[in-house]
């Protein structure tokens, strides 16, 4: 392959791994966003539940 064609294989892949990682939120959203961060809701029972199995499945 050309440079030319593994340059625009490795700028395209670039592009797409940066959109699947990057959250944008809109000036609204950004807020919000950060308050679920800083104070998170509690687990629902069925969420501690499942981490207390997935805690046991590790201590193998």
């Amino acid at each position: 392959m050309t440079d030319f064609v593994v340059s625009a294989v490795q700028d395209g892949a670039q592009r797409t791994i940066e959109q699947s990682e990057v959250i944008r939120l809109s000036l609204a959203d950004q807020p919000c966003f950060a308050k679920a961060l800083l104070n998170p809701p509690e687990a629902a029972p069925a969420m501690r539940r499942a981490f207390a199995k997935h805690t046991e499945l590790l201590k193998l």
